[in-house]
């Protein structure tokens, strides 16, 4: 889709009103040597959406979100944050723009040296120098809000469990007050069980913020559970998308394979024969 400069899409009738989306991807391209990873990728989410991008691995997922955040730069096409392009910002308003977004990593992505209730703070200390005491009472707040006790503060994440390294995860995401979350594969190396407190946990939070969330996975159960809307990446495109009640007929024969797990079907992995 093509916009005008103020964000307006081309075609849009006079005097119609259109929000701007909170993020906007557009025509993005990102490739390391001779591998192409986003091959014109167009994506929005709107203010208080919760988008989940569906796709396999190796599609271009998680490039995709670090472009968004300038932890990696796009190789050509746009990246707009409440209407504002990112992709030429010097450091300081990057660094603006950035206290926009929490991010819960795939893994976590704990400090081992830390303990729990610094992890939970580090943005807060670092980012918006904020005393050591106030910041400690923010990130008790913030695993209280997870479901996290005031002694679980003081351990160390070599101390938890998975399910309780992903819930300090949020509750760092979540300490800034972001207006926008990323979720990076959050319920993975999950039981189903701890998968849907963590999805349970992810509504909630984003709803209490009023937060913009942005995940990708390739879990259906979480992805259902967390949308409002689903959109599918396949070799650096948006393929489909559409409302999560949409998903079982979307009368897209790759989007139908990957989410009933089928292996036959126009996705064929490569494999490696001896």
């Amino acid at each position: 889709m093509n916009y005008f400069a103020d964000g307006t899409p081309v075609g849009t009738p006079p005097g119609t009103f259109v929000e701007t989306p909170k993020l906007r991807l557009t025509n993005l391209h990102k490739a390391f040597g001779s591998k192409v990873v986003l091959n014109g990728l167009d994506l929005e989410v709107g203010r208080a959406e919760s988008l989940v991008v569906i796709g396999g691995s190796g599609t271009g997922k998680s490039v995709m979100l670090k472009c968004a955040l300038g932890l990696l730069r796009a190789d050509s096409g746009s990246i707009q944050i409440d209407g504002e392009e990112t992709t030429r910002l010097g450091t300081r308003d990057r660094e603006r723009v950035m206290r926009k977004f929490g991010m819960l990593f795939q893994g976590a992505a704990l400090f081992d040296s830390l303990p729990v209730w610094e992890n939970v703070a580090f943005g807060l200390i670092q980012g918006q120098k904020m005393r050591r005491d106030q910041a400690k009472e923010v990130a008790v707040e913030k695993l209280a809000a997870v479901g996290l006790a005031k002694e679980v503060a003081e351990l160390f994440p070599s101390e938890l469990s998975g399910g309780m390294q992903k819930r300090v995860a949020l509750a760092r995401a979540i300490a800034t007050q972001p207006e926008i979350i990323f979720f990076d594969e959050p319920t993975t190396g999950l039981d189903p069980i701890m998968a849907d407190v963590i999805n349970d946990l992810i509504i909630k939070c984003v709803k209490d913020l009023g937060a913009t969330a942005l995940s990708i996975t390739h879990d259906m159960a979480s992805a259902r559970k967390i949308a409002d809307r689903i959109a599918m990446i396949y070799k650096g495109k948006i393929i489909w998308h559409g409302p999560v009640s949409e998903i079982d007929n979307s009368g897209n024969p790759y989007v139908d394979q990957f989410i009933h797990g089928r292996a036959d079907g126009p996705i064929q992995m490569e494999v490696m024969h001896p």
